[in-house]
């Protein structure tokens, strides 16, 4: 489409009703995606998160199982040395020394004692780990079918829209070439500023569309001459008259069927 130097008042607004019409459409397309994307992203996140948890969780598993043979070395090392202290008390050649591998012997009992608790005790947090590996893995298995299951639905919707959906921006960008920049720009701000990105509306029933404020029969009459471009006083946006609409719609229709 050639860009025009010269448009009139009703060109421009013709083109900015077919620029309104092309991306209204862009807006249903993405609408049917709706908050899949988000969900798609979130559930990826998720499992990433429950994954991480449970290389943390196997990790602590694996530095437990270390403390309980780093104690059962400690016990063996122990019991040989009370075997070794209590060989030599044969050999003693007073009580003073008799006493004092009583004492060392007694010390090594206490170390037994101690490992053997900290074993229980480390025993005891393998069961709790093991309990929450198994939960945290149950709940991965269930998120990975939910993600597959939302990715599933994600593609089917994006297979069948993508291509629309590209042919559609390309032609909206075409349409905004042929728009001088101020009146884009304000077509642009009403977008954003108001909830269904309705920035050009027809008149319908006498109010601007999806708006239950009339406007004054003047005003109206004004609309249709098509001879400069009027904003709606209480929403902001750009009034088109009925039949300019009508026919700009079905133009749009017909080639919106060919994409």
């Amino acid at each position: 489409m050639a860009k025009k130097t010269e448009a009139t008042v009703e060109e421009k607004l013709r083109t900015l009703y077919d620029l309104q019409l092309i991306d209204s459409r862009i807006d249903e397309i993405r609408n049917v995606r709706g908050e899949l994307p988000l969900e798609v992203e979130d559930l990826e996140d998720e499992v990433e998160g429950l994954k991480t948890r449970l290389d943390k969780l196997n990790g602590n598993l694996d530095e437990i199982t270390q403390e309980i043979s780093n104690k059962k070395n400690l016990i063996e090392e122990s019991k040989a040395s009370i075997k070794k202290y209590a060989e030599q008390q044969k050999n003693v050649r007073n009580n003073r020394e008799f006493n004092s591998l009583s004492k060392e012997i007694e010390f090594q009992e206490l170390e037994i004692e101690l490992a053997e608790k900290h074993i229980k005790e480390f025993k005891a947090q393998i069961e709790q780990k093991k309990e929450v590996i198994s939960q945290t893995k149950e709940r991965l298995a269930e998120r990975e079918s939910h993600l597959k299951h939302k990715k599933g639905e994600l593609d089917d919707i994006l297979k069948e829209t993508e291509k629309e959906e590209k042919t559609l921006m390309d032609k909206s960008l075409s349409y905004e070439d042929l728009i001088e920049p101020r009146l884009l720009s304000a077509y642009k701000r009403i977008r954003k500023s108001v909830k269904n990105g309705l920035a050009v509306v027809p008149i319908e029933r006498g109010a601007s569309g999806g708006s239950f404020f009339t406007i004054p029969p003047q005003v109206q009459m004004e609309i249709a001459s098509r001879k400069k471009i009027i904003t709606d006083e209480h929403s902001g946006r750009i009034l088109v008259d009925p039949a300019l609409a009508e026919e700009e719609r079905q133009k749009m229709e017909d080639m919106f069927a060919a994409i």
